[in-house]
């Protein structure tokens, strides 16, 4: 499986099929914030990151201009990051509160994390062009994990892509499974897919996610792992 997970980064990092993004994360990458004027950005699409052998895959909708476009890691360097990996390790699902850099330490328990787009789209709004584009390795990448039987997806653009991942082998109805946060579905297989907020500093600043909110979110996870 990690031979596997290998050689499908190796060809994800080349892509270039989506202009407009490969436009924005090389300008990113070369502009660069003046705070990491010293980083040597990524610049290129993020691969997942975690267990290969996991039971629970968690699904972003993109990396962070200056997150994980700079450091080549999902949830990395940003302050999504910040607020994820710290409610993540109070729930015994990473060795550590931070996710900082490729070479921090970061060990992920029973999780495998991934960005349903590998690419940081312009205001991080993608164009459904490039959804389509990239959920062909998103499709391939969710496959490869063969001991997954939980996904939570933080976001509706990450929950769409999901449940487009699932639709391909099941007749669910999109109505019958809204983006709501701590939503639970049980699939025909047995398989539970859960929505849940981006932690992002709009979300978190506004009071809508509550570290309260994800740390339950993320206990009601494990506990169906």
């Amino acid at each position: 499986m990690k031979s596997n997970l290998k050689q499908f980064n190796h060809n994800l990092i080349h892509c270039t099929t989506c202009p407009r993004l490969v436009e924005f994360r090389t300008h990113i990458a070369a502009e660069k914030r003046k705070q990491f004027r010293d980083w040597d950005y990524w610049g290129k699409p993020v691969p997942g990151y975690g267990d290969p052998k996991a039971e629970i895959i968690i699904v972003g909708l993109a990396p962070a201009a200056h997150g994980g476009n700079r450091t080549g890691r999902v949830f990395t360097g940003d302050k999504s990051a910040d607020f994820l990996m710290m409610c993540m390790h109070e729930v015994g699902m990473a060795n550590q509160p931070n996710s900082d850099h490729r070479d921090d330490g970061l060990v992920l328990n029973n999780c495998y994390m991934t960005p349903a787009l590998k690419c940081v789209p312009p205001q991080d709004k993608p164009r459904a062009e490039e959804l389509r584009n990239c959920f062909s390795y998103f499709e391939t990448e969710i496959a490869l994990l063969t001991n997954a039987n939980c996904m939570l997806a933080l976001g509706k653009i990450a929950f769409d892509a999901c449940l487009r991942f699932w639709r391909r082998s099941y007749e669910l109805k999109v109505k019958d499974h809204p983006f709501m946060h701590h939503a639970i579905y049980e699939l025909p297989n047995g398989f539970h897919l859960i929505g849940g907020y981006h932690p992002s500093p709009r979300n978190v600043n506004t009071g809508r996610l509550s570290k309260g909110m994800m740390i339950d979110l993320l206990n009601d996870v494990k506990n169906r792992s």
